[in-house]
């Protein structure tokens, strides 16, 4: 249950989180002493109307239609209460936000980014990144002395929270909720005790983070003192907590998800969702005896729309309308005449606009967090004393330190004075993130004699000093076996530059191939490295660094079989740039992949040869257009002075051509791609579906023996890629024309 808990009520927050990134919300008017729209005093004294909003996950989008169709019958709110979904369309609406605008974010949302569990990647900084190219997994969670620990919401706290701060209109965030154009209840439950909780004077941004907080997704909210979750635990349609706001009418909107018929339940998985409705809908069944005959029940026909069904808002919305016009007979007696009810639209939507002005930053501070050195969080924020710097750009610098991964909030505040401006940022530490373990799984087939597998895991522990050191180590076990350990230092706190030791050991066995691409003998192999780095990162995209290794490793024949070892010890020097801003591993919208890498061995293995060296440079820039997305890739390797050759093959790698056989001191590749997006995975499970394919251009050549376009083998291949929680899946076949041809089945990144 906990599963279907978390996916479910994931989604259903994701109406709000790409709704905060798509558009603005209208400003709040600043009324210090407002608690409801006043009527004229000339007008005859009408009921007091309150709209108690449902949670209900997409169901919920019929709210939209709802509020749409009582603007086109004149029907004004005096009090808006909601719960989950409820609480955040109620909560928008009561703050100042059109019905326009509540449309327009949920037909912009893009579901694949709604429920996250991270940042979105290219706001990461630069070493969580580089995480993704080591393991492109996002199945990770916490290792300490006591035990492993799951992180404690299945989609990310700080998106969340970055989106309903987004959605907010300005200088409503830490208003109470009481006191907004309309006055607004949400319904939060407590975790200890189970109690309802209404958050009255609660700062609207908690009062919705906390209806919000659903067990097993998002973290819980502590509010005077009283750790809260999800409202909809206890009271889905609240009721009564509308009447208590002194309403004299209710429109209650229920947009629950009804019990699944006995045909339905033919699972463990389908058993305890239902489990899960029967418990919601005990509460709704109490609340709707509540209603006394003047209330309007509004229960629009939303039958074939489940929980999950994001994509279908268009009839959600209808729906709602729908169900409006059906009690238009009730409602019309509620309605005000044209001129006094666009004089309350005009209240409700209006309000002084704040103009965010520059200001001297004359204090700058970061509260205490735990083991994040403040000064480190300071430096990295990008604010400095004495810059002139708005709000909103303070605001930013704190939301930006959520791109290291280890926070679980940063609130910001921002106070003027005569002096200048003074900004505090209070930042949260993730526990769970302080030991992180993540693992994966990495495979690939072309259902003949070339078949790899590789367990994989990677440990971080971070914050191990004052100036953010941290221990990464990598593990490989499967056709290859590899354990990689890198002490990395910022020389400074919060400091761009930086040294990183490390140490590897690695194991494996690998073919030799002559120059017609023959598989001609094997070896096995093993070898050791200390390395020292010394390196710089360029903001959040990129890093330089100068690396020496010292190597000793061995090998040996295996086929045909010879023991003689072969030992070669070297120190070699290398020199490598790297650029990423892509936006996923997975299958690339958007950014840059860039890297050049030039090594060179300190000296030769025999006096009279000349000294190994190797340069690459690889580049892969990704472009969508609609449902298609795609990437153009180019790659230059050369080898000079005895340094091992370089391959291509594979698939995308010229594909239908057997793995690492077109071998020779230069080589040279270039590919397009592009794919279709077909469907998605529910979201706790993946993200897009793509049907596509790729155009190849490749080979290999030396110095006596130069490039000719002539010579290039051209291949192609198709495939259908998922984008899992372990990384790219890749079902296709490829060909290389006059060559081979292939199936493939692909687990990891294909670079």
């Amino acid at each position: 249950m906990a599963f279907i808990r978390t996916l479910a009520a994931a989604l259903c927050c994701g109406f709000f989180l790409s709704a905060a990134l798509a558009a603005p919300a209208t400003p709040a008017p600043q009324q210090p002493n407002a608690t409801s729209i006043a009527p004229d005093a000339s007008v005859k004294p009408r009921p007091k109307i309150a709209l108690v909003l449902s949670g209900g996950g997409a169901r919920g989008f019929a709210h939209i239609g709802v509020l749409r169709a009582l603007q086109e019958l004149r029907v004004p709110v005096d009090f808006v209460v909601g719960t989950s979904m409820g609480s955040v369309v109620g909560g928008a609406y009561a703050a100042g936000s059109s019905v326009e605008q509540l449309e327009l974010l949920v037909r912009r949302t893009d579901w694949n980014a709604v429920v996250a569990d991270r940042p979105p990647r290219d706001e990461l900084i630069y070493r969580r990144r580089e995480e993704d190219l080591l393991l492109p997994s996002r199945i990770e969670f916490g290792v300490h002395e006591d035990g492993v620990s799951l992180p404690p919401a299945a989609a990310g706290n700080e998106a969340l929270e970055l989106a309903l701060t987004s959605i907010l209109p300005s200088g409503t965030r830490d208003k109470p909720a009481n006191l907004l154009q309309l006055p607004f209840r949400s319904v939060a439950s407590d975790l200890v005790t189970g109690e309802l909780v209404e958050l009255s004077d609660a700062p609207l941004f908690l009062a919705m983070r906390a209806s919000l907080a659903v067990p097993g997704v998002f973290a819980p909210v502590r509010v005077n003192q009283r750790l809260l979750v999800d409202g909809g635990l206890v009271r889905n349609l609240p009721v009564d907590v509308a009447r208590e706001m002194g309403a004299d009418i209710i429109i209650a909107v229920n947009v629950g998800t009804p019990l699944a018929p006995e045909k339905e339940l033919v699972s463990a998985v389908s058993v305890a969702q239902q489990m899960l409705q029967i418990l919601t809908e005990q509460n709704v069944q109490r609340s709707l005896k509540e209603l006394r005959p003047n209330d309007i029940l509004v229960q629009p026909n939303l039958g074939g729309i489940g929980f999950l069904d994001f994509g279908r808002y268009d009839r959600a919305m209808k729906e709602g309308e729908a169900a409006v016009r059906a009690m238009s007979e009730k409602l019309v007696k509620l309605a005000l005449p044209e001129a006094q009810y666009a004089a309350y639209e005009v209240k409700r939507l209006s309000a002084p606009v704040a103009i965010d002005q520059p200001v001297l930053l004359t204090k700058l501070e970061v509260a205490p967090s735990g083991r994040i050195n403040p000064k480190e969080l300071e430096v990295q924020s990008g604010l400095k004393i004495g810059q002139m710097v708005t709000s909103e750009q303070a605001t930013a610098a704190g939301n930006q330190l959520f791109g290291r991964g280890d926070l679980a909030r940063v609130e910001t505040e921002v106070r003027d004075d005569e002096s200048g401006r003074s900004v505090l940022i209070k930042p949260t530490e993730a526990e769970w993130a302080h030991s992180r373990l993540r693992v994966g799984l990495e495979l690939n087939s072309d259902f003949s004699e070339n078949n790899a597998f590789e367990i994989k895991a990677l440990h971080v522990l971070s914050s191990l000093n004052d100036w953010g050191a941290e221990l990464r180590t990598t593990a490989r076990v499967g056709t290859a076996r590899v354990l990689n350990t890198q002490f990395w230092q910022p020389l400074g706190a919060g400091s761009q530059w930086y040294a990183a030791p490390t140490l590897e050991f690695a194991s494996g066995a690998t073919d030799i191939f002559n120059k017609n691409g023959l598989r001609q003998a094997r070896y096995a192999y093993d070898y050791t490295s200390a390395q020292i780095a010394l390196g710089r990162q360029l903001g959040r995209w990129g890093d330089l660094r100068y690396t020496v290794a010292r190597t000793n490793s061995n090998a040996h024949y295996t086929i045909p079989e010879d023991l003689t070892k072969q030992y070669v010890s070297q120190t070699v020097q290398t020199l490598s740039f790297n650029v990423d801003t892509l936006d996923t591993i997975a299958f690339p919208t958007r950014g840059t992949l860039f890297s050049v890498d030039w090594q060179r061995a300190l000296h030769a293995n025999d006096v009279a040869a000349a000294v190994p060296a190797q340069q690459q440079v690889k580049g892969l820039e990704a472009f969508h257009v609609g449902r298609w997305a795609g990437h153009v890739y180019g790659e230059w390797a050369r080898s000079q002075g005895g340094a091992a050759d370089n391959n291509l093959g594979g698939f995308l790698r010229l594909s239908g051509t057997t793995p690492e056989s077109v071998i020779g001191s230069r080589t040279v590749l270039g590919r397009v791609v592009m794919a279709r997006s077909i469907g998605a995975m529910p979201a706790a499970l993946g993200g897009d579906v793509r049907l596509g394919f790729s155009l190849e251009a490749g080979g290999a050549y030396s110095p006596t023996d130069p490039l000719h376009w002539g010579k290039l083998k051209n291949a192609a291949s198709g495939f259908i890629a998922v984008d899992t929680r372990f990384g790219p899946l890749y079902f296709g076949a490829g060909t290389t024309k006059g060559g081979n041809s292939s199936a493939y089945l692909f687990l990891g990144p294909i670079w």
